[in-house]
C-alpha cells in the first residue's frame, strides 16, 4: 500500500515538475505575450465593429486561454508558490474579475475589466515589470517632493485666484480648483503663453514674475527632481543585480580556494604517508 502511495506521489511530483518546466519556458511566455497582444487588437477592433459576433467569440476564447494559463501556473508552481508573487496575484484578480463580470448586466464594468486585461502585458514583459517595480519602490522617496509640489501649487493657485480672477474668464482663475488646473496646464507648457500668461500680463504687468517663478520652481526644479528620483531607483536595481553577481562570484571563488586547500592537504598527507613507508 505504501509503495502504491509512493508511486502516486512520484507521478504527481513528476507531473508538477513537467508543468513547471512548461510555464517557465521562454516560448510559453512568448505565447502568453502574443495572446495579450491579440486581446488588445480584438478590444481595439470592437471599438470600430460594435457587437461583432466573431470578435466577441474570439474574446471569449482568449478569456478561457487566460484561465488555462492561470491553472497551469498554479499546478506547476503550487498554489502557495503562485500567490507568493505579487504579479501573479495581479494576474489572478484580472482573470477572475473577467470571469465573474463577463455576464454582468453592468456593461461598463465588463468593458473596463476587458481593457484592464491589457495590463497583463506588464508582468509578462520583464522590462515593463522592472519599470513598474522601480516606480513602486520610489513612492516613499517621492512623498516629500509630492508634498512640496502640492504646497507650491496651492500657494500659486491662491495667488492666481486672488489677483487674476477678474482678468481671465472663470475657467482659468475663477476659483481655487480651476486655478490648480490652469497651473497644471502651465507646468506642462500646453498653450500656457497664448491662453494664460499673455492675456494676464496685458492687464497685470507684474504677472510675468508670477508665471516665470512658477515655471522655474514647478516645471524645471520639482518635475526634474521627480524624474531624478525615479531614475535613481531604476539604476539601483541594476546595481543590486551587479552586487548580487559579485557576491556570488566571491562565494564561488572562496569555495574553489577552500577545495584547493583541501586537495593540497590530502596530497600532503599522502606524500607524508608514502615517505613514512
Amino acid at each position: 500500500m505504501n509503495d502504491i502511495e509512493e508511486d502516486s506521489n512520484m507521478k504527481k511530483s513528476d507531473f508538477r515538475a513537467t508543468i513547471k518546466k512548461l510555464v517557465e519556458h521562454k516560448n510559453f511566455q512568448s505565447a502568453v505575450i502574443a495572446i495579450i497582444v491579440l486581446n488588445g487588437i480584438v478590444i481595439t477592433a470592437e471599438t470600430y465593429f460594435i457587437g461583432n459576433t466573431f470578435l466577441q467569440a474570439v474574446d471569449r476564447i482568449i478569456i478561457w486561454v487566460f484561465v488555462v494559463e492561470l491553472l497551469l501556473k498554479m499546478i506547476g508552481l503550487g498554489v502557495k508558490g503562485y500567490f507568493s508573487k505579487k504579479w501573479n496575484i495581479f494576474d489572478f484578480v484580472i482573470v477572475a474579475g473577467s470571469l465573474v463580470f463577463y455576464t454582468t448586466p453592468f456593461v461598463s464594468v465588463m468593458r473596463l475589466l476587458r481593457v484592464l486585461r491589457l495590463l497583463r502585458m506588464i508582468p509578462a514583459i520583464p522590462a515593463l515589470r522592472k519599470i513598474v517595480d522601480s516606480l513602486m519602490k520610489s513612492i516613499p522617496a517621492l512623498t516629500g517632493i509630492l508634498g512640496l509640489s502640492m504646497l507650491i501649487f496651492s500657494i500659486y493657485a491662491i495667488i492666481g485666484t486672488t489677483y487674476f480672477r477678474d482678468v481671465l474668464p472663470g475657467e482659468f482663475f475663477g476659483s481655487f480648483h480651476t486655478s490648480l488646473f490652469t497651473l497644471l496646464q502651465v507646468v506642462t507648457f500646453e498653450s500656457w503663453a497664448s491662453q494664460v500668461a499673455r492675456p494676464v500680463m496685458s492687464e497685470v504687468p507684474w504677472a510675468w514674475a508670477y508665471f516665470v517663478s512658477f515655471i522655474i520652481i514647478g516645471a524645471l526644479v520639482i518635475l526634474n527632481l521627480i524624474v531624478a528620483v525615479i531614475l535613481s531607483y531604476l539604476g539601483q536595481e541594476e546595481e543590486d543585480h551587479r552586487g548580487g553577481q559579485m557576491d556570488r562570484l566571491y562565494n564561488e571563488n572562496a569555495e574553489i580556494k577552500q577545495e584547493l586547500r583541501e586537495i593540497k592537504a590530502l596530497l600532503a598527507d599522502k606524500k607524508t604517508n608514502n615517505d613514512s613507508e
